[in-house]
């Protein structure tokens, strides 16, 4: 232990990073945005956080950021791998492949991968939340609140996680507002809070007065604040700081308590390869605090939603469904499959224009 001390003090005086302790866990983190952006990488970043305060000097956390999806993943994922880590979350769909090609070449090291399907080798999990449960309480709110009956909906990629939380926030606002119209733009990006605020001003130009987004800036928010009447949501983060106005509510991505739980199975030795579909119920998916410029009514529509989604009485998906070309989907009292659901690459019924290939 004295030369441990030593050689860290020595370290310490050098300017160089301190060995790790023999016992120190050491989790990694990849991010495709920055800490700062608000949103996605944000609350991924909470969670780090998280994971250094619950177990104090046992771990050692570290994180990339604005790591590109695709080829370059691979060379960062390959440096984080040789650089003594013992679990890595990749937080992004386009790592997916990356995740598993580094796996192959690092049994000994857990990989978690974050809204992906593919666990092609043992030591890799994957984990995602039910995000499109939020978007059927903030549907809800919507579909009362639009005075144009116009919502707009900023969307990242043309897969089947975004593509989900559309229909729900559709179908929700449809229900409790069937003059309620569907705004899409597709940005191409998870973060570019220049492309989302050009796409928040382009739907506040077609007379859209409610603004959704499955991008990760604060962008569309500050661009909703800039016009009188028009509401939004926080998106993966509370974004609490465009409260009261824009800001009515928000869709909050509760990580903590999984990567907590996660690194522990490693510190323990029973980490085991899962694929983890959280949502309302089990905390992973929140919603934020619905502001005083909802009416205490919609407020107390939205939040039964949220319990009834919460105890299982309730699926966001129920039929009667249709899909946009009117072919049935869903019949009276039917919920969809997760399979269905994991693979969705089409709009319900009233959804107008295409998805992109």
């Amino acid at each position: 232990m004295k030369l441990m001390k030593s050689l860290m003090t020595a370290a310490v005086a050098l300017g160089v990073a301190a060995p790790a302790m023999a016992d120190t866990t050491k989790v990694g983190f990849v991010y495709v945005g920055t800490p700062g952006d608000g949103g996605w990488t944000y609350e991924h970043d909470e969670g780090r956080k998280a994971v250094e305060e619950h177990f104090g000097d046992k771990v050692e956390t570290t994180f990339v950021e604005n790591v590109a999806e695709g080829p370059d993943a691979e060379r960062v994922l390959t440096q984080m791998a040789l650089s003594g880590h013992d679990l890595i979350f990749t937080t992004s769909f386009g790592y997916m492949d990356q995740t598993n090609a580094v796996a192959a070449k690092f049994p000994d090291i857990k990989f978690e991968h974050a809204t992906g399907y593919k666990r092609e080798h043992p030591n890799v999990s994957t984990y995602g939340a039910r995000f499109y449960e939020g978007r059927a309480v903030i549907g809800t709110i919507a579909g009362h609140m639009t005075e144009s009956n116009k919502i707009g909906y900023i969307a990242s990629f043309p897969i089947p996680e975004v593509i989900r939380g559309i229909n729900s926030a559709y179908i929700h606002a449809k229900k409790v507002n069937p003059d309620a119209e569907m705004k899409v733009i597709w940005v191409f990006s998870w973060f570019d809070p220049a492309k989302e605020a050009d796409a928040a001003a382009a739907l506040i130009e077609q007379g859209v007065d409610v603004i959704m987004q499955h991008t990760d800036s604060t962008a569309p928010m500050a661009k909703a604040a800039e016009t009188e009447g028009v509401i939004a949501f926080g998106q993966a983060s509370d974004m609490a700081q465009f409260a009261p106005s824009p800001r009515v509510s928000s869709i909050i991505d509760n990580w903590a308590p999984y990567y907590i739980e996660r690194t522990q199975a490693v510190m323990d030795g029973t980490w085991e390869q899962v694929d983890t579909w959280g949502g309302i119920a089990s905390g992973m998916v929140k919603i934020g605090d619905i502001t005083d410029a909802i009416p205490a009514e919609v407020k107390a529509e939205a939040m039964a939603i949220e319990a009834s989604i919460a105890d299982g009485s309730y699926h966001a998906f129920t039929g009667p469904l249709n899909k946009q070309d009117g072919t049935p989907w869903l019949a009276e009292g039917e919920t969809a499959g997760d399979g269905d659901l994991l693979g969705m690459n089409f709009y319900v019924e009233g959804i107008e224009g295409d998805i992109p290939s």
